[in-house]
């Protein structure tokens, strides 16, 4: 009687070419008794092709680890390292509380262009800011951890700035002129899209209960991280420090111009309930009107009025409490850096005279902090470097106005 086609099978492997050690393990196993080859033939099958998939060269030591490599000690009193993260930090994406994301993107602005260059400016600045904040403390321990800058938002830029070109220089589209008006709507479709990106990145850190923290680029780039705020925790208020109002409908034809960002948030964003302004001094009627016409849903604080109460004895603490107490109870932080005096941010697009010192500005997000409200997010926007790439002032103050804005977020919600 014919045997079984699976034993046939099995004794052509045995009368392969197979190393007798192996031969005698299979029969140490088995045996030769047919019923039992043919009983365990489908597993002496498998180790035979198992066999032969191995390189049996030389002999094959047993499974051991390799022992870690011993990663040194991160010291945060020491230099930055070369390839380490935004402040010379260790910290991942997983492990960190705050997330960075950098929008190198300025193609409306409309004094001075740069500030696509102010996260690459800032993250170079970081590496010589020292850790440890007296105010503050140890900041780093919570993570802090900077994306990397997407090329295609770098591509839109590049495109947009060329085809806004004319148009910028003649201060908005000429009348009539259908070419104008097509750059224009294109410029307008290209925004849209920096929005989308920036809201889609800012709802990823939220999912994961973390901060986000936009880094510009112009003031029309957290649009989309304070659309994503708003619909992950519900009524916000937004604490925006800034030389300017930036309530025009549009400007320069701009739909999403950096000049238009409130008013933008207030007309497209409900969840926003209020707005708490500081440090304005450069705006338009126009604008005037508006806010007003938003009734307690704009107030703003303008530089020469708070100048004038301190000369006549209030503090700047006394204030700062004051501004803070209108705001409900999350806030996202928007700061234009040019909220600042200019001397601290020279080469910013827009530089007005006045402003807040950097102290008064540290207090002012620090008394937010203390007041047991919950920062939800921030921006940090309108950082350029200078011309000259061995004196970037603008950058080092940058990284520290940053690193305070990382600090203040510590204990937020989840």
């Amino acid at each position: 009687r014919r045997e079984p086609r699976e034993v046939r099978h099995a004794r052509r492997l045995q009368r392969r070419a197979i190393p007798k050690l192996f031969h005698r393990q299979v029969r140490r196993a088995v045996g030769d008794d047919d019923h039992v080859l043919h009983t365990h033939q489908r597993t002496r099958v498998q180790a035979a092709a198992s066999y032969y998939a191995c390189d049996h060269s030389a002999p094959q030591p047993p499974n051991r680890k390799e022992p870690p490599m011993a990663t040194p000690k991160f010291d945060p009193s020491a230099a930055a390292q070369p390839g380490s993260g935004i402040f010379g930090l260790p910290s991942t994406k997983k492990d960190a509380r705050v997330v960075l994301i950098p929008v190198p993107f300025d193609a409306t602005t409309s004094y001075r262009g740069g500030t696509m260059y102010g996260p690459t400016t800032i993250f170079n600045a970081s590496m010589q800011v020292d850790l440890f904040d007296r105010r503050l403390g140890r900041v780093y321990e919570q993570g802090i951890f900077m994306l990397d800058e997407v090329v295609r938002i770098q591509e839109l830029c590049q495109e947009a700035t060329k085809l806004g070109e004319a148009i910028l220089e003649n201060g908005g589209p000429e009348e009539g002129n259908e070419e104008d008006l097509k750059d224009l709507a294109e410029i307008n479709k290209i925004c849209e899209e920096v929005n989308r990106y920036v809201k889609a990145e800012a709802a990823k850190v939220l999912r994961d209960g973390k901060i986000p923290g936009i880094v510009g680029g112009e003031h029309s780039v957290p649009f989309g991280a304070i659309e994503a705020s708003a619909e992950k925790h519900g009524e916000i208020g937004i604490l925006h420090i800034d030389a300017h109002m930036d309530l025009r409908p549009e400007f320069e034809g701009f739909r999403w111009s950096h000049a238009s960002i409130m008013h933008n948030v207030l007309t497209r964003i409900p969840g926003v309930k209020k707005i708490v302004q500081v440090g304005i001094r450069d705006f338009g009627e126009n604008e005037l009107d508006f806010a007003e016409s938003q009734g307690n849903r704009v107030v703003t604080h303008f530089d020469d009025a708070n100048a004038e109460r301190m000369m006549n004895g209030e503090t700047w603490p006394a204030l700062c409490k004051e501004f803070i107490a209108a705001l409900p109870q999350k806030v996202y932080i928007s700061l234009d850096i040019d909220g600042l005096d200019p001397s601290l941010c020279p080469n910013t697009g827009t530089p007005v005279p006045g402003g807040l010192s950097f102290h008064q500005v540290s207090m002012l997000i620090e008394t937010l902090k203390n007041s047991g409200k919950t920062i939800v997010g921030f921006d940090l926007v309108e950082v350029a470097p200078g011309s000259d790439p061995a004196s970037d002032w603008d950058g080092n103050v940058g990284a520290r106005v940053l690193y305070k804005l990382c600090g203040v977020v510590q204990g937020g919600q989840k």
